[in-house]
């Protein structure tokens, strides 16, 4: 979608809220109105924003959990075949498959394994790193590292259209709106 006055892309609009209960009822507000493409964007950790986005359930307990058991079984299926197969010796008569002397690397693996599922899975994800973003932009968007609260709807959503949405973040209590160019 193209902006009007200046025929370059439009990414979307971008509304500044006051304060974290303002941006959180903001956030409801949005997601009951059915947008798709929207984010927002704190300085902090806002408690409950994730609810009342409408986020699902994040993946990455899933990956750990993934990682981890695979770890697990890496680390025991390399241990069965180092003592077990590939070269067996006898020592104080234990069976060549100890498995409780394993134990401690198969834990350590699985913390490993799990540690960095969890971390590649997160970038992945959460689509990182990138390192340009349109909302860089907007001289105003600086500030929501320091001390100010962002909603930004995108343009590709199907119930955007620039001037309704500027209309209706306002009217939810926006203290400024601008229109973001791609």
């Amino acid at each position: 979608m193209a902006n009007k006055e200046t025929d370059a892309e439009l990414f979307g609009v971008l509304a500044e809220f006051g304060s974290p209960a303002e941006i959180y009822h903001a956030c409801e507000k949005v997601r009951d109105a059915g947008y798709d493409n929207w984010d927002a964007h704190t300085p902090f950790p806002v408690h409950g924003l994730d609810d009342a986005m409408g986020l699902p359930r994040s993946k990455v307990p899933f990956i750990a959990l993934v990682g981890g058991l695979t770890g697990v079984g890496a680390a025991m299926l390399l241990q069965w075949w180092t003592s077990a197969v590939d070269y067996k010796l006898v020592i104080a008569g234990k069976p060549f498959f100890s498995w409780p002397a394993f134990v401690p690397v198969c834990f350590e693996v699985m913390i490993l394994f799990s540690a960095l599922g969890a971390v590649l899975g997160m970038l992945h994800i959460n689509g990182l790193p990138q390192l340009y973003h349109s909302l860089f932009r907007s001289e105003r968007f600086e500030r929501v590292t320091d001390d100010a609260f962002f909603i930004s709807i995108e343009a590709i959503d199907p119930k955007f259209d620039a001037d309704q949405t500027a209309e209706f973040l306002k009217g939810i209590g926006a203290i400024h709106v601008e229109l973001v160019e791609d």
